[in-house]
């Protein structure tokens, strides 16, 4: 019998990225909720070099890393393609996805969290660049993979869903930042309100109440330690 388990946390946009394509694919799995400040024997001993979540082990063989799961998923199992067929679409759609982690994310959080005029400014021209990049990505179509969700959409998760609590949390201490805005990216919005809205997605993103009293619970702890 064929065994899949996933270690994730439900706060994590990229163990939601993995649970999310299990299931579009139709593949039952065992999930396993890490305490990542008091890591599991098995995380440890089968991500020995990460030591993160999510991972996947498919018949007792480790695969770690959310993107490089997410093709594993596709190449494993039939349903609904995630990647496209096409190889050059499908390097395109590797290369974005990419993007979101390495260039995308990172600079809005510094966005966020930049303090000081200087600072802020320079993070903020750069989170507006790198947004302006899949603004015009998006333009044109319902999703990032045409009318379909696919490898992009579900790597962009962060920006439909994670980022915009991050942003009135960590933001908070510094005027409102609003770094997507329809005024600004009108693309990127309607991309939010259709991937959102659609029932498969919802079902599968953690309640954004849920996410405020985690973050508010971290601020609130890191204020403590700094006292």
């Amino acid at each position: 019998m064929e065994s899949v388990k996933l270690f994730g946390t439900w706060f994590s946009p990229y163990s939601r990225r993995v649970e999310m394509a299990l299931k579009l694919k139709g593949v039952e799995y065992e999930y396993i909720e890490e305490d990542l400040k008091n890591k599991s024997p098995d995380l440890l001993k089968y991500n020995p070099v990460h030591k993160k979540v999510p991972l996947l082990i498919h018949n007792g063989k480790p695969i770690s890393e959310s993107l490089v799961i997410l093709e594993y998923i596709d190449e494993t199992w039939p349903g609904p393609a995630i990647l496209p067929s096409d190889p050059y679409e499908r390097s395109m759609a590797r290369f974005w996805a990419k993007f979101l982690d390495e260039k995308c994310w990172p600079a809005m959080r510094r966005a966020c969290l930049s303090r000081g005029d200087q600072e802020q400014e320079k993070a903020n021209e750069e989170a507006n660049e790198v947004v302006m990049f899949l603004e015009n990505e998006v333009k044109g179509n319902k999703l990032f993979c045409g009318d379909t969700i696919g490898l992009v959409d579900i790597a962009a998760n962060l920006i439909a869903h994670w980022y915009g609590i991050f942003e009135e949390f960590y933001g908070n201490m510094q005027p409102p930042l609003n770094l997507i805005t329809k005024d600004k990216f009108p693309n990127i919005c309607e991309w939010v309100d259709e991937y959102t809205n659609c029932t498969f997605v919802k079902e599968n993103l953690p309640e954004k109440d849920k996410l405020a009293q985690l973050y508010m619970a971290r601020i609130q702890a890191a204020k403590a330690a700094a006292q």
